[in-house]
């Protein structure tokens, strides 16, 4: 049967060694000579063998102790190792954060996101990633990353999620385009232009504005394709207002007022799956850090 090691014990071998006897051990531990002569005696009851010599009156390791010595030095310092790295986890001074958003929740808020909690949480090491939608929730739900930031389009059993913002739809076209003087658009007015649907078009199913997606006949997924299609006058698009590059001048965001129409933001995480110290940290900022833009 493998005997259990107390670490008080090995703590007092290690000072008698370090201390130069065991006198001087009890005077470092602040306790009884006694005390760690019976903690050494209970050590070696547990082992089977001496570890230190016995009668000349000095500290002197046997050959068992001196194989003993390094381990047992390892193992504390291996012990009080992890029980510092635990505790500065727990109290988030260290750890680890992984997580994933849509593009552009990764570009317009996650900056001044990161930058406040990097303040906050100096020691905590955060990885982000970005992708679309269903790619982002399926990253959550394998365990790749603890947290998502992304569209909820339907509730799904392995996630647990928790809105954040509405995100107001809207239409881009080029400034020159006959819909950008406009100061809100009617679904109608879209109606014998050219559209162009990508990867949030998905927001007009169900809605009186169905119909212009059975009219288009261009499809662009990737948000830089579709920047340059648009910027080339090909066609019109409709985008959340989050996705909407500002920095392209010659592009123009008008809103859809009927329908009115909003993406959902959310922060998923796996169900009935405790996050870890550094995750927590990071959901209990995003919602801070977005509570407070609202004021």
């Amino acid at each position: 049967m493998t005997p259990e090691l107390k670490l008080q014990p090995l703590r007092c071998l290690l000072a008698i060694l370090d201390q130069g006897g065991f006198h001087a051990a009890a005077k470092h531990l602040h306790r009884s000579q006694p005390a760690i002569s019976m903690a050494v005696r209970d050590l070696e009851e547990r082992l089977g063998q001496p570890l230190f010599e016995k009668g000349n009156g000095k500290a002197l390791l046997t050959p068992f102790g001196q194989w003993c010595a390094p381990r047992f030095r390892e193992l504390v310092a291996h012990h009080d190792r992890v029980s510092r790295d635990a505790q500065a986890m727990a109290s988030h001074r260290a750890g680890r954060v992984d997580i994933a958003a849509v593009p552009s929740v990764a570009s317009r808020l996650m900056p001044g996101i990161l930058a406040s909690f990097v303040n906050e949480y100096p020691g905590i090491e955060i990885s982000l990633q970005d992708g679309h939608s269903e790619l982002v929730a399926q990253m959550v739900v394998t365990g790749e990353v603890e947290l998502g930031i992304t569209s909820l389009w339907q509730p799904q059993e392995a996630l647990e999620s928790t809105p954040l913002l509405h995100d107001e739809i809207g239409v881009v076209c080029r400034e020159d385009h006959p819909l950008a003087a406009h100061q809100s658009l009617h679904w109608r007015e879209l109606t014998g232009h050219a559209l162009i649907r990508n990867g949030t078009s998905r927001l007009l199913e169900g809605s009186p504005a169905e119909g212009l997606l059975e009219q288009s006949a261009l499809y662009i997924s990737n948000m830089i394709s579709l920047t340059a299609m648009l910027e080339a006058g090909i066609g019109i698009t409709t985008l959340p207002r989050l996705a909407f590059q500002e920095e392209h001048d010659r592009l123009r965001f008008v809103p859809l007022s009927k329908p009115r129409l909003e993406r959902r933001i959310g922060l998923v995480s796996r169900a009935n799956v405790s996050l870890s110290p550094a995750a927590a940290a990071m959901q209990r900022h995003v919602m801070a850090y977005l509570e407070d833009r609202k004021t």
